[in-house]
This record gives C-alpha cells, sequence and structure tokens, in this order.
C-alpha cells in the first residue's frame, strides 16, 4: 500500500524558513512525480511545485518561484520543500501527492503538474503558518 507522510509544518515568523518532508512507503522512487499543493481557508488546493524523477525535472508556481525548493533523496524515499522568505499568504494546509505516470503528461500542455485531478495518492497535510 502506498503511503505519503509530511512533516515539518509549523508556526514561523514572517521572512523566515522551514523545510517540509513527504515520505514514501509502499513504492519506489523511479519513474514518479511528487507535487506539492497547498490550501488556504477558503481557497481552491493549488499546486506549488512539483519533481519528476523520470527526467529531473522540477516545476514552481510563481508564487514561490525564487522561494521555495524542491528536492528529493531516492535512498530514504522523501522529496523536501524547502521554503524560505516566508510570507503570510503562504499560510495553508500543505500536501504532498504523487503521480506515478508523469511520462504520460509531462510536456502535454503549461502547467499540467498542477492537474490534482491526475495525482494518485495524497498525504493528509501539515499546516503551515506564517505570522507578520
Amino acid at each position: 500500500e502506498v503511503q505519503l507522510v509530511e512533516s515539518g509544518g509549523a508556526v514561523a515568523q514572517a521572512g523566515g524558513s522551514l523545510r517540509l518532508s513527504c515520505a514514501a512507503s509502499g513504492l519506489t522512487f523511479d519513474d514518479i512525480a511528487i507535487g506539492w499543493f497547498r490550501q488556504a481557508p477558503g481557497k481552491e488546493r493549488e499546486g506549488i511545485s512539483c519533481i519528476d524523477s523520470s527526467d529531473d525535472s522540477t516545476y514552481y508556481a510563481d508564487s514561490v518561484k525564487g522561494r521555495f525548493t524542491i528536492s528529493r533523496d531516492n535512498a530514504k524515499n522523501t522529496v523536501y520543500l524547502q521554503m524560505n522568505s516566508l510570507k503570510p499568504e503562504d499560510t495553508a494546509v500543505y500536501y504532498c501527492a504523487l503521480l506515478g505516470t508523469p511520462e504520460k503528461y509531462s510536456g502535454t500542455y503549461w502547467g499540467w503538474w498542477r492537474n490534482r485531478n491526475l495525482y494518485d495518492y495524497w498525504g493528509r497535510g501539515t499546516q503551515v503558518t506564517v505570522s507578520s
């Protein structure tokens, strides 16, 4: 059974940093994509970053580009999201999700990785709160 577990959420001050982890079990990290999504109260869940292990591509939403960095450790089956220069508008529940067949969608249309309907498995989320 595939499971994803997020951790690392906390309360941080604006301008600070946090590192989120997404630990995967029940699979290997070959030819999959892991996406990070977030959902603020009253808003839709939005894709903010993705790493595609099939071609080592990384993707970022404009709202986090230059501040967040996604990376992976295959030996630990873990994907990280390093979040720097945090802003109050980064406050949300952060989810990681797994797409088992990224090669079917990669390059098919702009922003494909942000389509949450493509993802096969989801974690339960971790809360990030940024105070001003």
